[in-house]
């Protein structure tokens, strides 16, 4: 059985920045979860980061950008927090190679997790293409990322990767 690799907010853990979370409830996720599928992570909290914490943004590129040492992750106040990103990333993958994970379902728009967009890096609330730090690395190793408006289509791609079709 394939399994899937969920951000924590997305199944109602409070941890995101603001302690809140952005469950995407029933539906696909939960026969998902269910049927023993979901691998629950948060990188920026196994990355060492409080919740609540200050919101963050990538400054001078992308998740990938972050990963190479040419950008950086900051708060509003000019907190440097790419250490802590950097690591929760790594500790996601190794969270999905342990699980045999080859498809993720994350949290769109954060610095980590955005898989179609994430913040400029201005805090002005505007979003542009990209991606975030552990979507980043996760791609990086053939792990395939959907956002939490993506369900379908991470639905899709475990039924092309279960034997069964049965996903």
């Amino acid at each position: 059985m394939e399994r899937i690799l969920v951000s924590a907010c997305l199944v109602g853990r409070r941890v995101r920045y603001d302690g809140g979370a952005k469950p995407v409830g029933g539906g696909v996720v939960g026969r998902w979860w269910d049927e023993g599928r979901v691998v629950v992570f948060c990188p920026e909290v196994s990355g060492g980061l409080p919740v609540p914490r200050a919101p963050a943004e990538i400054v001078g590129g992308g998740g990938a950008d972050v990963l190479d040492g040419v950008a950086r992750v900051l708060t509003a106040s000019g907190e440097d927090v790419s250490r802590q990103f950097v690591r929760g990333a790594r500790l996601a993958l190794e969270a999905a190679r342990a699980a045999g994970i080859r498809v993720a379902l994350l949290k769109e728009s954060s610095p980590s997790c955005g898989s179609l967009r994430v913040y400029d890096g201005r805090f002005a609330g505007t979003r542009v293409p990209g991606h975030g730090v552990t979507t980043a690395l996760l791609r990086r190793a053939g792990v395939r990322v959907f956002g939490e408006d993506q369900v379908a289509e991470a639905a899709a791609c475990l039924r092309e990767l279960e034997p069964s079709g049965s996903a």
